[in-house]
C-alpha cells in the first residue's frame, strides 16, 4: 500500500471530497483523523475507515478558530504518537452564488476569504512545526479550478481559492528544505451535494431549470462529463504518496478540462 501506516490529517471530511478522500487514504494504509464541524457526519466516514482496518479518530474543529485548530492538531499527535505525515486541507466554503461584484455584502466576501483562506492557512501553521522536526510530510490542500481563470458572479470564491494558491507556493518554498511537499488539487464542478445546491441558486436567480445550469457546466468542459469525488481523492493520493516525492509547490486541476 502507498500509505502503509502514514498518519493523516483531513479537514472537511464528512461531506463529498473530503468523505471521498479520507477513505481513499485509508484504503492505501493510512491511520486518519478526521476533523469538521457536522461530527454526526465524520462518525459515518470514521466508521468506513475503520471497517477497512485502520484507526480513524473524530474531532469537531472550526478550521477558522485558532485556537480548535491548536487542540485538533494536539489531539492527533496524541493519537499518532507525535507523528503527522500527511495533511489534507478540504474545509471550505463556496459563498455567493451568481452576485454581480456591485451587489456582493463586505460580510458575505470577507466570510469566505476568511472560510477559504485561514481555512487553509491555520491547519499548516500548526501542523508545519511537526513535519519540519520530522523532517518528512506531504500537505495538499484543495484549491479550484476558479483559482486559475476568472469565474464571473463568484468574486468571493475566486478570490480566495487564488490565494490558496499562493499559500500553497509560498509554504513550499519554507518547507522544501526539510523534505515536506506542498501541492494543492484544483477541482472543477464536482458531484456532491454541495454542487446540487449550486445549481439550484444559479438557477433560481436565471430563471433556468436546474438541469439547464448542470448542462451548462458540461458543455464547457472538454471531457463533457462531470468531476467525481474519487477523481479529486486519486489525485490527493498521489500528491500524498511517494509517487510525487519530486512534485512541490504544484496545482493539479481536475476538472474535465473545464480550463483548457
Amino acid at each position: 500500500m502507498k500509505l502503509a501506516n502514514r498518519k493523516a490529517i483531513i479537514t472537511g471530511a464528512a461531506k463529498g471530497m473530503g468523505a471521498a478522500i479520507t477513505t481513499t487514504l485509508a484504503r492505501e494504509g493510512a491511520d486518519v483523523v478526521v476533523t469538521a464541524r457536522d461530527t454526526a457526519a465524520l462518525e459515518d466516514v470514521a466508521a468506513e475507515v475503520r471497517a477497512l482496518g485502520r484507526q480513524a479518530h473524530v474531532v469537531a474543529c472550526d478550521v477558522i478558530e485558532e485556537d480548535q485548530v491548536e487542540a485538533m492538531v494536539k489531539k492527533a499527535l496524541e493519537a499518532f504518537d507525535g507523528r503527522i505525515d500527511i495533511l489534507v486541507n478540504v474545509a471550505g466554503v463556496t459563498g455567493p452564488i451568481e452576485t454581480p461584484v456591485q451587489d456582493i455584502k463586505v460580510e458575505d466576501f470577507d466570510y469566505v476569504i476568511i472560510a477559504n483562506e485561514r481555512g487553509t492557512f491555520l491547519p499548516i501553521k500548526h501542523v508545519a512545526p511537526t513535519m519540519i522536526a520530522q523532517k518528512s510530510g506531504n500537505i495538499v490542500n484543495i484549491s479550484g479550478t476558479s483559482g486559475l481563470r476568472g469565474y464571473p458572479m463568484r468574486t468571493a470564491y475566486s478570490a480566495s481559492k487564488w490565494a490558496v494558491r499562493g499559500i500553497t507556493r509560498t509554504v513550499a518554498l519554507e518547507l522544501g528544505r526539510y523534505d515536506v511537499n506542498v501541492n494543492a488539487v484544483c477541482p472543477g464542478i464536482v458531484e456532491t451535494p454541495r454542487m446540487r445546491k449550486l445549481c439550484e441558486g444559479k438557477a433560481r436567480v436565471r430563471g433556468w431549470t436546474v438541469e439547464e445550469v448542470y448542462d451548462e457546466y458540461v458543455q464547457d468542459m472538454a471531457l463533457k462529463r462531470v468531476t467525481m469525488p474519487q477523481d479529486i481523492a486519486n489525485a490527493v493520493l498521489f500528491l500524498a504518496s511517494p509517487d510525487a516525492r519530486q512534485i512541490t509547490g504544484q496545482h493539479i486541476a481536475v476538472d474535465g478540462g473545464w480550463d483548457v
